[in-house]
């Protein structure tokens, strides 16, 4: 009975030294590692962010300029200057399906 319970008490002792090494060791290196990729993620988004933000400052930039608010106001709203005249080209008409006047179509 005293060999039992020692063997016991070693399987326990064993069990509760496991379950400290996984405590200390594998969970919080897999919370890291965990943590590493969302950073790595984010990093990303961060990247394209900026991406971004260059690009709508050069458009703000661009926008500043009366050479740039003068090409929008022709090319998107038809507008010109004082004295100047503007055309509008209408697309050429889609032509008309003939129907034969013969029946049912002479109706």
């Amino acid at each position: 009975m005293r060999r039992r319970t020692r063997r016991l008490l070693w399987a326990a002792l064993g069990g509760v030294t496991l379950l400290a090494v996984l405590a200390i060791g594998v969970f919080p290196t897999r919370q890291y590692l965990d943590q590493r990729a969302a950073a790595a993620d984010r990093g990303a988004v961060l990247s394209s962010l900026k991406a971004q933000n260059d690009s709508l400052q050069q458009r703000i930039d661009a926008l500043g300029t009366p050479a740039e608010v003068e090409r929008i106001a022709r090319a998107e709203y038809g507008l010109a200057y004082p004295g100047e005249e503007t055309y509008a080209v209408l697309p050429t008409p889609e032509p008309v399906d003939r129907v034969p006047a013969v029946w049912p179509f002479d109706r």
